[in-house]
């Protein structure tokens, strides 16, 4: 196939946007109070300018029901001509803005201003059409439109209330047909069908009503130079391009998601480059001005229809434009029996569906509601811009509230004295902090306990002078919580062969433990060796096949194992005998366990190995884990050569697709996998006193600018979770906040899994389920996830608590 000759699936999908598009065009430049074609001369601009030169192949470029009222206001205020050379003008700065590569720094902006913002102008659109549909007029304000509401309603026009009626009940219906025949007759788009629909019973019946009026392309009107107040116009073109840019660039993410969801079978499409989505969008922009065009900005509607149409291309987004082009020349009869009223509906429909119930939850479980309401009130009664900077001022002030709001309180349990501490401490609460303080006795042992992600120097200096002043009058005073539970009283020397080791500073990637990790922060993906029982970076030391010479216990008393599995007489399992002088070289000591290998455990399992060389490996299931020393995958889940497809790495975390960074490990792991191995289950599996999630607690959001630090990133969206959703262990409450973080640490990694493609893909096809797991390294206890996703349930030795592993979660 030529380079220049699409695929079909780019062809399908470009009439399948194109069909979508027309209506919505013209619909959208009705609602602005700008000339008709200037929708359609937007919509080929955007296929062809903006598909052609943007960073996003996939997205669709067009007038957008974002752009309405500012597109509006601007018409009103300063006229079409100049409206189209503000929209130039934006054109430029965006591509000073792609030149400048800022793109990332526009999704820094909080998410509950933009769907705010979007909620605003949707509720906008709606009553401005709904006059149209009740057959009058809009005004230009949002307040004059409810006042005049009730006046409008007592002055229906019949003709056009019953065009907007059938338009909103095929609008509704359509999508929801039922059986085989309603499932051929939805690949029609609804907005098509909904228009075809009014249009073809108002020419049937002779309904008088206003319809489209499309005047001569000879008249059409091109840009011209604005004239006004110079902060008006900047306040004008800054507006245009905060809501064309964030917009298109909040689109781009999203049909980057979509695209990846897909089923394999289409080819994958790389990940956008917002940087050119940028320049390409202004370069847009500035042709769709100068022709006499709405502004334009990535439509979500045309996206998903795109990438659910199977487009692999930008083709397809540039065949659309050239439709439109063709349809604007050569089908204005046709689109002149439009009825307005039909098309005002159409608009005023995709309004209402701005106000998503699914923002509202989500603004409300991330406690943003109030960020949220101001943006959509300033938009709805202010303007588009005022309401944005009204909800950026309302999330700074959420955000100050919040990281000055600490509570502070003191009680005496069982002979402790207890300081807690919720929220960020900072120089504001060091007063509260030094009362509470000063209330606990001299001479008593004191646990301050931190429930926050950061302290400031003044704190910090504060609970030292306090710290020393009650040492030295004998008392005692620990640290925990947040702060990775580190003690501020003189630690006690250690003593021992493992002295040394204990003393690794809590930054390491896993403090407690007895040796640092050997896979460092990058995770790497392992499966069962085909030379042994036990994974490559298991710390699996030597074996003995008769452990009474070494032991002199049997090693029925010691593990529970496959008889095949050479656990019996692993040292690992009589805690008597898994001591090591700490002068021992690492060298020697791998030389030797690889020694005893080949001596006693090679003869043992070198049938099953054969038969795994022979037939290939087929794990049951992909097992993510930390790469902490002390998890020995084999052991706790009692499996054997080519049971388990293991990945560690520090925290056991899974990137989210597109924030790898670089480091494609993990998603490489799981794709071949799920993919290629086709494995039935995957498994998150944390651990008690991670030093990964120490880790993230110490450092906070913040982070360090290492390589450790980097990887702990990812774990960020956990440490967010835990704020709002705490999952628990059955039976008792998690020990302190680091074992709380490595519960909430499963839940979001599994959250993670679902997002990436060939997860959700199987999951969608129920050949796969994903389990959480949670081992408590102190207790050799190992709990499972449970259905409600929540509660991590006890597994007893018979196995029962299993059973909660049957249904995915």
């Amino acid at each position: 196939m030529s380079a220049c000759a699409p695929p079909h699936t780019d062809l399908s999908a470009s009439v399948a946007v194109f069909l979508i598009a027309l209506p919505l065009s013209l619909g959208i430049a009705l609602a602005t109070g700008a000339p008709l074609q200037a929708g359609l001369v937007a919509a080929a601009v955007g296929g062809l300018v903006a598909g052609r030169f943007g960073g996003c192949p996939l997205q669709v470029s067009g007038p957008a029901a974002g752009l309405t009222v500012v597109t509006a206001d601007l018409i009103h205020r300063y006229g079409w001509r100049a409206t189209c050379g503000i929209t130039v003008l934006a054109g430029l700065a965006q591509l000073g803005l792609g030149c400048l590569r800022v793109a990332r720094g526009a999704l820094a902006v909080s998410p509950a201003v933009v769907h705010g913002m979007l909620a605003g102008i949707g509720l906008t659109i709606a009553v401005a059409q709904l006059h149209i549909v009740l057959g009058g007029s809009p005004d230009s304000s949002v307040l004059a439109n409810l006042r005049a509401l009730p006046h409008q309603l007592t002055h229906l026009h019949p003709a056009a209330v019953s065009m907007s009626t059938l338009t909103l009940a095929l609008l509704l219906v359509w999508p929801r047909l039922p059986g085989r025949v309603g499932r051929l007759l939805r690949s029609a788009p609804a907005a098509l069908v909904a228009v075809t629909g009014a249009t073809a019973t108002a020419a049937l019946t002779g309904l008088a009503l206003p319809r489209v009026d499309l005047p001569s392309w000879r008249s059409h009107a091109l840009a011209g130079l604005p004239e006004g107040p110079v902060l008006g116009l900047a306040a004008a073109v800054l507006t245009t391009t905060l809501v064309c840019s964030v917009q298109s660039l909040l689109g781009a993410v999203a049909v980057d998601k979509l695209a990846a969801a897909r089923p394999g079978r289409l080819p994958a499409v790389g990940r956008s480059d917002l940087d050119r989505e940028l320049l390409g969008q202004g370069a847009a922009n500035i042709v769709s001005g100068a022709l006499g065009g709405l502004p334009v900005a990535g439509v979500a509607v045309r996206s998903t229809a795109n990438v659910k149409s199977g487009a692999v291309s930008r083709n397809s987004t540039m065949l659309h434009g050239v439709l439109v082009v063709v349809a604007a020349l050569l089908m204005v009869p046709i689109l002149e029996e439009i009825p307005l009223a039909s098309l005002a509906a159409l608009v005023m429909a995709v309004g209402i569906q701005m106000v998503s119930l699914h923002h509202i939850r989500t603004v409300t479980r991330h406690r943003e509601v109030l960020v949220y309401a101001a943006t959509t009130l300033g938009v709805v009664l202010l303007g588009v811009l005022q309401g944005v900077l009204l909800g950026v001022a309302v999330a700074v002030a959420v955000a100050l509230h919040r990281l000055t709001r600490t509570r502070i309180t003191h009680e005496e349990r069982e002979g402790v004295q207890y300081v807690r501490i919720r929220g960020q401490l900072t120089f504001l609460a060091v007063p509260r902090l030094s009362r509470a303080l000063h209330l606990v006795p001299q001479g008593a042992h004191a646990v301050v306990e931190l429930d926050g992600s950061f302290m400031d120097h003044a704190a910090y200096e504060s609970l030292q002078d306090w710290r020393s002043t009650h040492t030295a009058r004998g008392g005692t005073a620990e640290l925990s919580g947040r702060r990775g539970g580190v003690r501020i009283a003189e630690p006690t020397p250690p003593t021992g062969p493992s002295a040394t080791a204990q003393q690794t500073p809590s930054t390491g990637p896993n403090p407690s433990a007895e040796q640092t990790p050997p896979t460092g922060p990058n995770p790497t993906a392992e499966q069962t060796p085909p030379t042994g029982p036990t994974q490559t970076t298991d710390p699996t030391p030597s074996t003995d096949p008769n452990p009474s010479t070494s032991t002199g216990r049997p090693a029925s008393a010691a593990c529970r194992c496959r008889p095949w599995t050479p656990w019996r007489g692993h040292r690992a399992c009589f805690p008597e005998a898994a001591g090591a002088p700490a002068e021992r070289e690492a060298g020697h000591e791998l030389v030797r366990g690889v020694g005893s290998f080949q001596r006693n455990t090679a003869p043992l399992v070198r049938d099953e190995l054969a038969r795994l060389a022979r037939e290939g490996q087929r794990p049951a299931q992909l097992f993510l884990t930390c790469a902490d020393s002390r998890l020995v995958t084999s052991m706790i889940t009692a499996s054997g050569p080519g049971d388990l497809f293991v990945v560690r790495n520090v925290g056991n975390l899974v990137p989210m697709p597109g924030e790898e960074h670089g480091d494609d490990s993990v998603a490489a792991a799981v794709e071949y996998a799920v993919e290629v191995l086709k494995v039935r289950s995957i498994s998150v599996c944390g651990h008690s006193g991670c030093g990964a999630m120490q880790a993230l607690l110490t450092a906070g959001p913040g982070g360090a600018a290492t390589p450790l630090g980097r990887w702990l990133r990812h774990g960020l969206p956990s440490l967010a979770r835990m704020a709002d959703a705490r999952p628990r262990l059955a039976g008792r409450a998690p020990a302190d906040a680091v074992e709380q973080l490595c519960l909430t640490n499963v839940v979001q990694q599994l959250e993670h899994l679902r997002a990436h493609a060939p997860v959700g893909r199987a999951l969608a096809a129920g050949t796969l389920e994903l389990h959480g797991m949670y081992f408590d390294v102190g207790e050799a206890q190992a709990y499972l996830l449970g259905r409600n996703g929540t509660v991590f349930e006890g597994v007893r030795e018979n196995g029962s608590a299993a059973e909660e592993l049957r249904s995915p979660l």
